[in-house]
């Protein structure tokens, strides 16, 4: 028997258990705040249960199931991973309704948690005129989520009285942490907050806090004092409850959940899925030379090489991969129809570097200068799996 409504909570997930900890923590608050209903948890990917049996075992409790992602920003997850979910779940559960609720966001709330992290620093600055607050995010491939996670960072530091608040990123984007850091030493200020923008701990974290560390034993002039990351405290569970009235009311959807390419929207319902967007992508390669007049036509290519360039992929060899598959596709005069392209982060993060072949849909991992010449000889060139390296074959 079905109870009337059902929340999903969805979180990224870690390959730290204390993170997943600190998440299942809020779940398990946000529950007992809401006896009547049935409340789960997914995770996007790096912990269990994935998001699509999440899904569907809520969906056989429930009639209506609300969907909140409890991400920061709508980015790649949030716009991509999970409207296609969603898709899959309609069509596996016509009876009941999916709602998708918006990502946490620019929120008062969240601006106000992270100034209080830094309060204690902030306390015992002689002149806060002279003290700087270096806000680190995540850090996305999404261009929006980088100018809300700044918009924040600037609305942390409205009224303050503040000498320096800035943005940076752990990962992805920049400017890097180190990057902001060395630029703000040059101007002196007396005490710098580090302010970890980022839900729960975990690896970046722990990143995060070696290189406030480094930082700090070059400059030690300068007090450097990295704060606590935001944690489940109730702002996000009055957020939470937030996003669950909207998505209730029909108020303010997640965008993407009405893409034609990720919603069956009445007469494009064949565009939905990952797989028929690749397909309209190499549809584009066939037809993008055809139309006339175009002053850009390019011929189709053949392979598209992708490789992770992100900081922990570059610092495991991966731009020197980069540069000689380059080098060997141009010696096989195949670089008009195979091209190799840098690209940020890949998701697969300690695993790299990671290279991704399409449209056959390979992923490699832990990929080294030196596989290059088999992986150009072998798939590139002669359509033959590196099986010792392939992470992933997308379907």
């Amino acid at each position: 028997m079905t109870t009337n409504l059902g929340v999903l909570i969805v979180g990224h997930g870690s390959r730290d258990p204390a993170a997943n900890r600190e998440f299942l923590a809020l779940v398990d608050a946000y529950r007992a705040a809401h006896p009547a209903q049935v409340t789960a948890h997914a995770y996007v990917e790096l912990a269990e249960p994935g998001l699509d049996a999440a899904l569907a075992a809520i969906a056989r409790q429930v009639a209506h199931v609300i969907v909140v992602p409890l991400f920061l920003f709508a980015a790649g997850h949030v716009k991509n991973d999970l409207p296609l979910a969603l898709s899959r779940a309609r069509a596996a559960h016509p009876a009941i309704e999916f709602t998708a609720a918006r990502a946490l966001g620019v929120h008062p709330e969240l601006v106000e948690l992270a100034f209080t992290r830094a309060a204690p620093i902030l306390e015992v600055a002689r002149d806060r005129a002279k003290t700087a607050v270096i806000v680190v995010g995540r850090g996305a491939s999404d261009p929006d989520a980088n100018g809300d996670f700044c918009k924040l960072v600037r609305l942390i530091g409205e009224g303050r009285g503040l000498g320096w608040v800035v943005p940076s990123f752990i990962g992805i984007a920049r400017p890097s942490f180190e990057d902001a850091a060395e630029l703000l030493a040059r101007a002196r200020p007396e005490r710098i907050a580090v302010v970890p923008y980022m839900l729960f701990g975990g690896r970046l974290i722990d990143k995060l806090a070696t290189q406030v560390a480094a930082f700090q034993a070059r400059t030690p002039w300068i007090p450097t004092t990295l704060a606590p990351h935001l944690g489940g405290d109730a702002p996000l569970l009055r957020i939470l409850d937030e996003r669950v009235r909207e998505a209730t009311a029909g108020e303010r959807p997640l965008p993407c959940d009405t893409c034609q390419y990720r919603a069956p929207i009445a007469g494009v319902a064949a565009n939905v899925g990952g797989v028929k967007a690749l397909l309209w992508s190499l549809r584009h390669g066939f037809t993008h030379a055809q139309a006339m007049p175009h002053v850009h036509a390019h011929r189709p290519l053949a392979k598209h090489v992708l490789v992770c360039a992100n900081a922990d992929c570059a610092a495991r060899g991966s731009v020197a991969l980069l540069t000689t598959l380059r080098r060997l596709v141009k010696d096989a005069g195949r670089d008009r129809d195979i091209r190799v392209t840098r690209t940020s982060c890949l998701g697969r993060c300690g695993e790299g570097p990671t290279v991704a072949v399409y449209p056959d849909g390979i992923w490699y991992r832990g990929v080294t200068d030196a596989d290059a010449a088999e992986l150009v000889r072998d798939h590139l060139l002669g359509d033959r799996l590196v099986g010792r390296l392939v992470d992933n074959i997308m379907q």
